[in-house]
């Protein structure tokens, strides 16, 4: 029996069971962060508990664990915080519980994504098992207990952490549920950026039988938002979808139907490829808006502060080698995809090359979440063949 073929010493199903068991809904530790906190250390790995702050948000808790001193540091990354389960009532099984039936674990988190989670530490457990100090290299993990919220005092503090205290990731592997229908079909090797926006309308408030009187701004509104929607803002590329303008929200917050209303606000979200950046799409938002506006229309626009830019791994030795430990255990040669909404690799990219692998992500944040139990393991598989891949092409 080879090495890949071999089960894991270190039980990944156990671990994603006693994970789930902690209700860590963000912004809450919930016990998730001092389980693996124990299991890693007890095994020689260095741990830090790193709890992080920032005004008007909740602390949270985080965490980093190394095993080895030297270069290259391969890090394994995801977060321990999940989402509301809703009415446990909805649920077959409780959803804190870790239920298994059928061959499928039950549970708030058990894709996304607690699952995902404890295969890749128990992959990093083998790891350092098997290996001590004879390692070419270093296997890192980097957990935070706040990526289902706000993301502020999470992951993209945690790194300037780390570089604060001159601790260098060469490579990072983001354990997201990136599967799409069965394990190893897609990896995602970038993201598209997000930018959210406010328009406003600015009208003047009267009563409906003397609109002479008032200036109506719904139609206005309705002007703009046509302009902005009429024309794709591009046609995608190589490796990125088109970029895409939603509208989700349009509100004159008006009771009465009697009154003209004094604003009309709709509030939009882009998800642009690596065609734009915040800046340059902001200032194409602005010129769709004048040139419609003219002299007809007055209105504001306030982009949020908050927003992300794409980025894109190029494929080469790094994806390779994912890709390659992929198939070998799933039998799947993974799509190469920047799909789907935003996650830390938004952070993890400033700091060295990233790419996401996992689960099958069509349960989570769904009532009776589930995974195969089968699954987790073979994602542990895949992932102790990522880092032997890693050592053999990048370890000294």
């Amino acid at each position: 029996m080879s090495a890949l073929e071999a089960p894991s010493a270190a039980d990944p199903v156990e671990i994603a069971r006693a994970l789930i068991r902690c209700p860590s809904v963000t912004p809450e530790e919930g016990g998730a962060l001092a389980c693996l906190e124990k299991r890693l250390g007890a095994a020689g790995f260095r741990v830090h508990r790193v709890t992080l702050t920032g005004p008007d948000t909740p602390d949270i808790e985080n965490l980093y664990a190394r095993f080895g001193t030297r270069g290259p540091n391969l890090c394994f990354a995801g977060h321990t915080d999940v989402v509301p389960p809703g009415d446990p009532a909805h649920w077959r099984f409780p959803p804190f519980e870790a239920a298994i039936h059928g061959g499928l674990l039950y549970g708030r988190g058990a894709v996304d994504m607690k699952g995902g989670v404890a295969a890749f530490v128990a992959a990093a457990l083998d790891l350092a098992a098997e290996h001590g100090d004879r390692l070419p290299g270093s296997i890192s993990l980097l957990l935070t207990g706040d990526e289902e919220g706000p993301a502020i005092n999470g992951t993209e503090k945690l790194l300037r952490w780390l570089a604060d205290r001159d601790e260098r990731l060469d490579h990072c592997v983001l354990g997201e549920p990136s599967s799409r229908a069965v394990l190893g079909d897609m990896v995602k090797i970038g993201r598209r950026g997000s930018l959210s926006g406010t328009l406003i309308v600015h009208g003047k408030q009267g009563h409906v039988g003397y609109p002479h009187l008032a200036e109506n701004p719904i139609p206005g509104i309705a002007k703009l938002i046509g302009a902005l929607t009429a024309e794709p803002l591009d046609r995608g590329n190589a490796h990125f979808q088109a970029s895409n303008l939603e509208v989700v929200s349009v509100d004159v917050g008006n009771p009465a139907f009697n009154v003209i209303p004094a604003e009309a606000k709709a509030r939009f979200n882009i998800r642009f490829n690596d065609l734009w950046m915040p800046g340059t799409l902001k200032a194409e938002i602005e010129r769709r808006l004048t040139a419609a506006a003219g002299n007809a229309v007055r209105f504001s626009v306030a982009f949020e502060e908050r927003s992300s830019d794409s980025f894109l791994t190029a494929p080469g030795d790094f994806v390779d080698l994912v890709t390659a430990a992929i198939r070998e255990t799933t039998g799947q040669t993974p799509e190469l995809s920047t799909t789907g909404g935003t996650s830390d690799a938004r952070f993890i990219k400033d700091y060295c090359p990233v790419v996401e692998f996992g689960l099958v992500g069509t349960s989570m944040h769904a009532v009776d979440e589930a995974t195969p139990v089968d699954e987790i393991r073979a994602l542990t598989r895949v992932y102790k063949d990522i880092a032997a891949r890693y050592f053999a092409a990048f370890g000294h």
